[in-house]
């Protein structure tokens, strides 16, 4: 029995399929390379020395999941084929929409056809708007989102619960992640946006290379200890790790429906951000403060306990390990 792993070439994608091919599973990816690369498949095979099955196609396409479906003997699904980008999102709410809203819904409808009904959803803390408590447990009140992007996720978690009221024959986990960093330690894999990237890390260490001129500091004026906006950033590998300890769950629990934050519980600054990189690797992060940008909040980290205590993940890499590793990535990849 496989694991469909949607999105399965991209950032969190492909690192969680590492895990997955580590841990003995089969895999099938689909990925339509819309923010992701091909050569990521061969890094992929070279990391672990296994094969899986790959179909180049879009997950709203609802006749070739039918037929993934049909030619692989699926039990369980991760979807990684969301739009991520905060920013992008408010600039392209539709495509959000129908992207990650449409497409979980097709994706699911097809799972039900085939009595596939062990799914893992890539969830993010944005569903619980600008939090009253820090730090964030899973009780904490959700909506109130501030960007279309968290209120996609947002609306899919409702999705999901509906489902699961309705058939508790599913066995659902969804994992909020806060901010994932990082690549893998061989370089390989790592994340690699196309155009300029939406996100922190990616762009620091693109402007450390040269390949960008300056980052942009979204805002000094947030109610936080330099004014930057502080989160929770965990190592994509930890959080790839908290993928597979989510579907062991699955697997050796009866149905039901789970819900885990996946994060550090530490929270960095921006400027933290800037400063560890340069630490970490001796490289100069060139900066400029600018306005705020819509949609995002002042502070935001996890409390990972429920995590802990539940599914026995912890996140074990550092800050200076996600600096280190981001480098490392766009050395091989990138500059060489």
């Amino acid at each position: 029995m496989a694991v469909l792993v949607t999105g399965g070439a991209g950032f969190i994608g492909s690192h969680t399929t590492v895990e997955l091919l580590n841990s003995g599973r089969e895999v099938v990816i689909i990925d339509d390379f819309s923010n992701s690369s091909p050569k990521t498949l061969d890094a992929i095979r070279k990391i672990t020395g296994k094969d899986f099955k790959f179909y180049k196609m879009n997950y709203l396409d609802r006749k070739m999941l039918e037929k993934i479906f049909e030619e692989n003997k699926i039990d369980a699904v991760m979807n990684f084929a969301g739009y991520k980008a905060v920013g992008e999102s408010t600039q392209k709410p539709i495509e959000y929409y129908i992207n990650n809203v449409s497409g979980a819904l097709i994706l699911l409808d097809t799972m039900r056809k085939y009595d596939v009904k062990k799914f893992v959803f890539s969830s993010s803390a944005t569903v619980y708007g600008d939090p009253q408590v820090i730090p964030i447990t899973e009780d904490c009140k959700t909506g109130g989102t501030t960007n279309p992007y968290g209120t996609t996720k947002l609306y899919i978690e409702q999705i999901l619960k509906d489902i699961y009221a309705s058939d508790k024959t599913w066995d659902i986990a969804i994992l909020r992640y806060f901010n994932p960093v990082g690549a893998h330690e061989s370089g390989l894999i790592g994340e690699e946006p196309k155009g300029r990237p939406n996100n922190l890390m990616p762009y620091i260490v693109r402007v450390a290379a040269g390949i960008l001129d300056e980052l942009s500091v979204f805002g000094n004026d947030y109610n936080t200890p330099d004014g930057t906006g502080v989160r929770d950033y965990i190592h994509v590998v930890d959080l790839a790790k908290g993928h597979i300890k989510a579907l062991e769950k699955l697997d050796n629990e009866q149905t039901g429906l789970y819900i885990y934050n996946l994060g550090t519980g530490i929270g960095y600054s921006v400027l933290d951000m800037i400063k560890s990189f340069e630490r970490a690797t001796g490289k100069h992060v060139k900066y400029k403060i600018v306005e705020r940008r819509p949609g995002d909040i002042a502070m935001c980290y996890a409390d990972p306990k429920k995590a802990k205590e539940e599914l026995g993940w912890t996140a074990e890499k550092s800050i200076h390990d996600m600096c280190k590793d981001s480098w490392n990535y766009i050395e091989k990849q990138i500059i060489l």
